[in-house]
């Protein structure tokens, strides 16, 4: 199973910088058994059935992208450097794990100055991070970066332009309740309170769990063999409640459909006993095809880049060769992909 197994050409202008307005305005690429269907994300009404549950990523995407100065006193006066920090996951003891650029131009002990509330000093680096204390805690801190800090927008987005105010909103599902992702789990951001309303009327049920998405999600696979490849470890829970809804829809003969693949890895992380169970804790899992799904019946994801870990996850769920046929289909039609692109429900065949 080579990396290049799981490349396609996609055209630079088919990458989304904005998402659709309304969130429920994307395009959605039904494909069930041999059929492609060209849909909208407000006619999941039409593809889903009462009984599914839609399990959702929970998790809340902080502003983690940071505009720092640090100020220097030496003989010659005073010097200051513009630093550039990403946050990328809280470590015990109340320091964060951080991208630096230039990490050289900070010593250890110094103070990086983003705001006149917000402030942190270099404690110690490890493995080309820096491990920051800001000088705020708890809603104090919250508060301050919400006021100083950027959306972490994706290596591809970010290239094209910078974040703004609106991505604030934009790169936020309208159901996030727990801070600590600095990724977007991007499927889930084409729901509006108004679809979710509409799909609970028909009968569709809901399952939140939270997986914390990390910047480790947009790293590159870099060996030709891909199942050497090594995954990122990132924090998530499935609490008792969750497992056992997702349980009795198993029993019940209902459907099992992850809103995004950080859901999909999070339940079947859960799940690697061969039935759903709690879980809290770091999953590596990394999916490819050969994998067996204990619980996922169907997906709703978005287009993923050419070669990554997310491609070979959908392979698994569709199979290779359907994988592509599908990939073909969205390019030549002209969907739009990544994270603020349109989306797509997978389902492959039932057994």
């Amino acid at each position: 199973m080579k990396l290049s197994d799981f490349d396609f050409d996609l055209p630079d202008g088919l990458i989304a910088t904005r998402p659709a307005r309304p969130r429920t305005s994307a395009r959605l690429l039904v494909a069930e058994g041999d059929k492609i269907t060209d849909a909208h994300v407000t006619d999941l009404v039409d593809w889903l059935r009462p009984g599914d549950r839609l399990v959702l990523n929970d998790t809340r995407v902080i502003p983690a992208r940071l505009q720092g100065v640090r100020r220097r006193i030496s003989d010659a006066g005073e010097t200051e450097a513009r630093i550039e920090v990403t946050l990328l996951e809280p470590r015990a003891g109340g320091t964060w794990a951080s991208l630096i650029k230039p990490l050289k131009k900070v010593r250890d002990g110094e103070e990086i100055i983003f705001s006149s509330a917000l402030s942190a000093t270099l404690e110690a680096r490890e493995e080309g991070q820096g491990l920051l204390r800001f000088n705020l805690e708890g809603d104090d801190f919250d508060a301050a970066l919400n006021a100083a800090g950027a959306m972490p927008l994706p290596p591809y987005i970010a290239a094209k332009r910078p974040a703004d105010a609106q991505d604030h909103e934009d790169y936020q599902t309208v159901w996030a309740r727990h801070s600590g992702a600095v990724a977007a789990p991007t499927a889930s951001l084409h729901f509006d309170d108004a679809l979710l309303a509409q799909l609970r009327d028909m009968g569709v049920e809901f399952t939140h769990v939270t997986l914390h998405v990390g910047a480790g999600t947009f790293l590159p696979v870099k060996v030709e063999d891909v199942t050497t490849h090594r995954m990122h470890g990132e924090w998530g829970e499935v609490s008792e409640k969750a497992a056992c809804e997702i349980a009795a829809t198993r029993a019940a003969g209902g459907r099992i459909i992850p809103v995004g693949t950080t859901a999909l890895r999070l339940i079947e992380t859960a799940a690697r006993g061969g039935e759903i169970a709690p879980f809290q804790g770091v999953t590596d899992i990394f999916i490819y095809p050969g994998f067996i799904f204990n619980v996922t019946d169907a997906l709703m994801t978005n287009f993923h880049l050419p070669k990554s870990t997310l491609m070979m996850l959908v392979s698994a769920l569709m199979g290779p060769d359907r994988i592509r046929a599908i990939y073909a289909h969205a390019v030549a039609a002209e969907y739009r992909f990544f994270s603020y692109g349109d989306a797509s429900l997978l389902i492959p065949p039932a057994g």
